[in-house]
């Protein structure tokens, strides 16, 4: 093999990364030949991972037909499609956030006004939240999420409601997952960083909140309308057991499907 790697199942080459030259001569002369014998074995994509100490490899590359598909901070993957026409799935397109209504036993609700807002000359009540963590599942980010910002410690309920927006942070799309939470604590302890004002407002009273969003009001009012998508454990490859690596959510009566 010239270059070593492996065929995915979709016809396509992935270059190992680890076994990739840095001699960049020797790639520029062994490139080449490896897209022909690729060509010829009827490979319709090449995938190239470049680790950042490899990088001086990614200029030959592009003059050999790659081009770029993501990047981290480590790497930068780059594809080289040797059939008119082929697919190339795209890289991850979405933010993925998590918002929490909380409230307490007295019908108040834990709302903040961030500090990073267009106008501060009066506060923008929303309810407490942010995006998920690699690798974080919605339940735990939600809840950290309202620790984060507010002190206050919650205890997962159900899924209310989320939405759906284009055109987010660097041109990617958002998904916002909306949860109701229960308080296990009252106190505040904000953070000052990110946050303005803190505080526990009667729920009616956000309700008509001039300074509240519709869609902010839209949110808490799905929240407390009793229907919901409950947090569930279907089983797992064992019978019995459950896939702890998986959250899921269903709207059916077998699970719950109105809140009591």
């Amino acid at each position: 093999m010239i270059i070593a790697g492996t065929v995915n199942p979709f016809q396509g080459f992935e270059i190992d990364p680890e076994q990739l030259t840095t001699d960049c001569q020797h790639f520029a002369r062994t490139l080449p030949q490896a897209l022909a014998a690729w060509t010829e074995a009827g490979i319709r994509l090449v995938w190239l991972k470049v680790p950042l100490p490899k990088a001086a490899l990614i200029p030959i590359a592009v003059q050999h037909g790659f081009e770029f598909h993501h990047s981290q901070t480590d790497y930068l993957m780059l594809t080289c499609a040797l059939e008119e026409n082929t697919f190339i799935p795209h890289y991850a397109t979405h933010y993925i956030g998590a918002g929490g209504v909380v409230i307490d036993e007295n019908r108040n609700l834990l709302v903040v006004s961030e500090r990073f807002r267009g106008d501060r000359s009066r506060p923008y009540w929303k309810l407490p939240g942010g995006a998920l963590h690699p690798g974080e599942n919605l339940v735990h980010a939600v809840i950290r999420e309202v620790k984060e910002e507010t002190g206050v410690n919650t205890r997962f309920g159900h899924l209310a409601a989320f939405r759906h927006w284009h055109g987010y942070r660097y041109g990617k799309s958002d998904i916002y997952m909306v949860c109701r939470l229960a308080p296990l604590s009252q106190d505040i302890s904000k953070d000052d960083h990110e946050i303005d004002h803190c505080i526990w407002m009667p729920l009616e009273e956000y309700l008509a909140h001039e300074h509240v969003g519709d869609f902010n009001r839209a949110l808490v009012q799905a929240a407390i309308s009793g229907v919901y998508l409950q947090l569930t454990a279907l089983p797992g490859n064992l019978p019995g057991q459950a896939r702890p690596d998986r959250h899921e959510f269903f709207f059916h009566p077998e699970f719950g499907a109105r809140a009591t």
